[in-house]
């Protein structure tokens, strides 16, 4: 299996990534807008979204991703299927979070994913890390009841520091009675994670579901 390339940090703090994230016209972009949505923050080159759009015409597929090259790439595949269920966004998703998920027909986010987030070490850096509080709380109230985040990481500090963040709201129940999940419950794996497990390396896992009132 090739080796995959460990992708360059980008400072999400940096004055570029502090402006709102330009959004299309969904009617453009999705056949039905109104399907349910999976929202995949921190994409990378998209290829999870890629095969799960396949796989599941039923949902539209939304990656949000910082690096600008990635994101061209793999809007530009995607246009070379002709898949009407999948879009990538370039942006930080911590300026846009309520902008993006407002635009979209109401009851519409079942599914979250943030894997393998960039994992920032240095303590003076943990504020660049993508699931902050506000993030929370943002996602969760835009998540139908009933709906699904999934996190992971092969870093167990950054897992343990999501799963504390995402475990603190009062809305969510984790899905397992253990710690970590020790499966991946998704149909595809990512990149980062079929790297990971081909070296036998751990891969910490949690998933949440939305309580319904």
């Amino acid at each position: 299996m090739p080796k995959v390339r460990i992708r360059q940090h980008v400072n999400p703090l940096s004055r570029k990534f502090q402006q709102p994230i330009q959004l299309p016209d969904w009617n453009t972009i999705y056949q039905n807008p109104n399907l349910p949505l999976h929202l995949d923050i921190g994409c990378a080159r998209g290829k999870f979204l890629l095969q799960m759009a396949q796989l599941q015409p039923e949902i539209n597929f939304l990656g949000i991703e910082i690096r600008e090259s990635l994101v061209k790439d793999a809007n530009q595949i995607r246009d070379e299927l002709g898949l009407t269920n999948l879009h990538y966004l370039f942006g930080n998703i911590n300026t846009s979070t309520s902008l993006i998920l407002n635009s979209f027909p109401d009851n519409t986010v079942k599914y979250i994913t943030i894997q393998f987030p960039d994992p920032w070490f240095k303590k003076k850096h943990n504020k660049r890390r993508v699931v902050q509080p506000e993030l929370v709380n943002i996602l969760v109230d835009y998540l139908v009841e009933g709906g699904i985040i999934f996190l992971q990481s092969d870093i167990e500090e950054v897992a343990r520091e999501m799963k504390v963040r995402f475990s603190a709201h009062s809305a969510l129940v984790q899905q397992h009675q253990t710690t970590w999940l020790d499966y991946n419950p998704l149909p595809i794996p990512t990149e980062r994670e079929l790297y990971v497990l081909a070296d036998n390396l751990p891969v910490y896992r949690v998933l949440y579901k939305k309580l319904t009132n």
